[in-house]
């Protein structure tokens, strides 16, 4: 027999005090409850406990518990699941109100690309981005849909700090991640609301992260009432923990290939000189190529003269720079360029970037930004002739975009914009053709254009992708020891 009854879950007592002045959170929270449903094995279980099937039970979770907590502290609230974490963190946003921003409130559209849904300008939507950790150029285009559990909670980090709230709220944190790329979340979770001045109340049953998140107060709930909490007023986290466990090493180009995969420049690399790898352990979690430098660069001129054997001998260019996406925004880029800059072999070393615009790690490894160089006006014009053609030019970088519209406008067309772009900008002929002629002529340029097919305009449209592109150029000179 069965005998249903009214739910019986009620709060019996929740009471919250919050003393802007003292910045102190008073919270008591106490809830009874009882069977639902009486049951032939209820009652069975009730009689062979001493129970009473219809007993009321009730429960304290918080008595008279005080949390002092300043709206630039970083909060970690530790315990076993049931302990009581999310309803500390639900008396807390209740008490904070819009002050407060939790991660289950930020709106998600999973169909669009996250560039599109931070921040108010793509230049301020890559800063942004590249703070959490979603650094990689391909991850700018990708639609929430598709990110990792690891990626989908950097996004909602960023979400939170294009907030005006003051108090970020992150309830089962990093629950779902593998350890290593937890703490990466929670390293850079403190960096960034450190550095704006934010405070942040983060609940968690992973007991592993309270290195990496530095927190200020410490909040351990057991079940019952039972509580504790330490406070720490100094913790700011210097340095991931992943970070310290990481040597540089000199390599091979193999060791590079491992990783280039991530890199937004998977194709040829220049002939390297030197390379060296970032290890934990056996596993490869960054790598960086040293190569030898072109005949001619912008900005080389403002800090650098010589013959070109001189500019073999005493100049090396940094190539490629990548790091494994799960270590990405724990310093790993600054450590892999310091490290191994006195390592080149050469007095000077140059490198010429995109997203230093975005990630200033060159110059937080001791090299000085020079110069930046925007795209020559001839490059714009022929961009703008391709758009009328019915190109989408941010997509050129694209190389099976690129053939496919080729394909349908001609590859005539396509030659002609960059035939009248060789005429007009003789610097852009041995890039866009793959020539190996330091400086072409533009018979030359124009006889290997005729010999392009679709797939092959296509990567010179790619070509021309890169040189449309805003860079920075950065030098490093070894100090002179007397």
């Amino acid at each position: 027999m069965t005998r249903r009854k009214p739910e019986h879950f009620h709060i019996h007592q929740l009471k919250r005090t919050y003393n802007r002045q003292t910045d102190t959170f008073t919270i008591n929270i106490s809830y009874e409850t009882a069977p639902a449903t009486i049951t032939n094995r209820t009652k069975t279980v009730a009689e062979a406990f001493g129970l009473g099937a219809d007993q009321t039970r009730k429960f304290t979770l918080y008595d008279n518990t005080a949390l002092h907590i300043k709206p630039t502290d970083i909060v970690l609230i530790t315990g076993d699941s049931g302990s009581g974490k999310s309803a500390l963190l639900k008396a807390l946003k209740t008490d904070l109100g819009t002050t407060a921003q939790d991660t289950h409130d930020t709106h998600v559209n999973p169909n669009t690309p996250i560039i599109d849904t931070v921040a108010a300008n793509t230049t301020k939507a890559l800063e942004l981005l590249s703070k959490v950790g979603l650094n990689d150029a391909f991850l700018f285009l990708r639609p929430y849909s598709q990110l990792s559990d690891g990626q989908k909670h950097r996004y909602h980090i960023a979400r939170l700090a294009e907030t005006p709230a003051q108090w970020w709220i992150l309830d089962e944190f990093t629950s779902t991640l593998d350890r290593d790329t937890a703490k990466t979340v929670a390293y850079n979770l403190q960096k960034l609301a450190r550095t704006r001045g934010k405070a942040v109340i983060a609940a968690t049953t992973h007991t592993d992260l309270q290195k990496d998140l530095a927190p200020n107060v410490h909040v351990h709930k057991r079940y019952g009432k039972e509580i504790t909490i330490n406070y720490h007023p100094n913790a700011k986290a210097k340095e991931c923990t992943l970070t310290r466990q990481m040597h540089t090493e000199q390599a091979t180009f193999k060791d590079y290939k491992t990783l280039s995969q991530f890199h937004y420049r998977t194709g040829h690399c220049p002939p390297p000189r030197k390379t060296f790898t970032l290890k934990r352990k056996r596993e490869t979690c960054g790598a960086i190529v040293y190569s030898y430098p072109p005949p001619a660069c912008f900005g080389r001129s403002k800090v650098w003269k010589g013959t070109l054997q001189q500019l073999q001998r005493e100049v090396s260019v940094i190539s490629r720079v990548v790091v494994h996406p799960k270590y990405r925004s724990i310093g790993l880029g600054a450590k892999l360029v310091g490290e191994t800059l006195a390592q080149a072999g050469t007095p000077y070393v140059e490198t010429v970037a995109v997203m230093a615009r975005y990630n200033p790690f060159f110059e937080k490894a001791g090299m000085q930004q020079i110069t930046k160089s925007n795209p020559s006006p001839h490059v714009t014009t022929a961009l703008e002739r391709l758009s009328k053609l019915g190109f989408d030019c941010a997509l050129l970088a694209d190389a099976q975009y690129g053939e496919h519209v080729v394909s349908e406008v001609g590859c005539e067309a396509v030659s002609a914009v960059l035939e009248a772009l060789s005429k007009r900008d003789a610097g852009v002929r041995r890039r866009l053709a793959g020539l190996r002629n330091v400086y072409p002529k533009h018979n030359e340029f124009t006889t290997k254009l005729s010999e392009l097919n679709a797939t092959g305009l296509a990567l010179a449209l790619k070509r021309l992708s890169f040189m449309a592109q805003t860079k920075v150029y950065l030098f490093w000179r070894k100090e002179q020891t007397s």
